[in-house]
């Protein structure tokens, strides 16, 4: 079975079966049949990639309805430790975090349903991130949390020093004081 559920639920973790040979390897990164025979029916409209170098931590990002995100997320070069957090008002899940090693290497992806809040950061020198999302981006719709919450307590399992941010990342409010997610 290519999915394995994770403590949170919702959140699947996708291993993806490879054939590999004297020529390299060969996988799908996504097939909708698979996905939806597994539970997932989702139908995913944007696709989005980003390459950051070593401490890059993008995130913890998430959209409010209208505008919720789904997401599939995977490493196409590098490695990074990509975490999500648990958003949904209500949820006996809410505020716990569940991170997962991505990499070019093991071709694992994260399936992030929405409701949840979404960060990585890169553990490689270089990395480039690659995901779906099952909803258009709305700058008007978007919300954040401290990467760093103490009520999250999440090891990014890189020094605080070497931590690169955005000012809008660096700047997010803590889990309580952020943007409520309230289901559709």
């Amino acid at each position: 079975m290519p999915f394995s559920p994770t403590p949170i639920e919702g959140l699947l973790l996708f291993e993806p079966q490879v054939w590999e040979d004297q020529r390299g390897y060969f996988f799908e990164a996504y097939n909708e049949r698979l996905f939806q025979t597994n539970g997932i029916d989702t139908h995913f409209v944007q696709d989005n990639q980003a390459r950051s170098t070593y401490g890059v931590l993008r995130g913890l990002h998430y959209q409010v309805p209208p505008f919720a995100q789904a997401k599939l997320v995977r490493v196409v070069e590098g490695e990074v430790l990509d975490v999500a957090v648990d958003i949904r008002q209500g949820s006996p899940t809410y505020g716990q975090s569940y991170g997962v090693r991505l990499s070019a290497a093991n071709k694992r992806q994260l399936f992030i349903p929405r409701g949840f809040a979404h960060g990585y950061v890169v553990l490689s020198p270089t990395a480039e991130f690659f995901y779906k999302c099952d909803n258009f981006y709305s700058k008007a719709h978007e919300g954040a949390l401290l990467y760093n919450d103490a009520q999250l307590g999440i090891d990014w399992q890189i020094a605080a020093d070497a931590v690169l941010l955005s000012p809008k990342d660096r700047d997010s409010p803590v889990l309580g004081k952020h943007r409520p997610y309230i289901s559709e």
